[in-house]
């Protein structure tokens, strides 16, 4: 019985996290999921990715997902990504730092993000 209980439990909390995730997907137009904050990083990966959204010139909202375990832990399940940063611009997953820096570099990222932020 209790076996059952708590699967339920974390049945419920998991589609819980899903629909938060959902929610800050949607109602932010240039997403950062990280480990840290943009002034305080907690890996290089993240640094890099904030680095390459500060030089575009346009304000991007973050989680830390270091301060939410929750998320960290479901947010590859509902991205089909499993590493950290994950940018989605639009409400669409971009990728991680890999793709990040090989957009800005090719001046693609400074186009999307510029032209998301536009739209909003």
């Amino acid at each position: 019985m209790l076996a059952n209980l708590t699967y339920w439990v974390k049945a419920v909390m998991t589609e819980e996290i899903l629909a938060t995730i959902k929610e800050q997907v949607e109602s932010n137009p240039i997403l950062l999921y990280m480990k840290g904050s943009p002034q305080a990083p907690e890996c290089g990966f993240s640094a890099q990715s904030v680095q390459c959204l500060i030089s575009c010139g346009e304000r991007f909202a973050y989680v830390d997902i270091l301060s939410n375990p929750e998320i960290r832990a479901a947010l590859p399940g509902y991205s089909n990504w499993p590493t950290f940063p994950q940018l989605y611009v639009g409400g669409e997953l971009v990728g991680g730092c890999d793709i990040i820096t090989e957009m800005f570099e090719a001046g693609e990222l400074e186009t999307l993000i510029k032209e998301t932020a536009v739209a909003t």
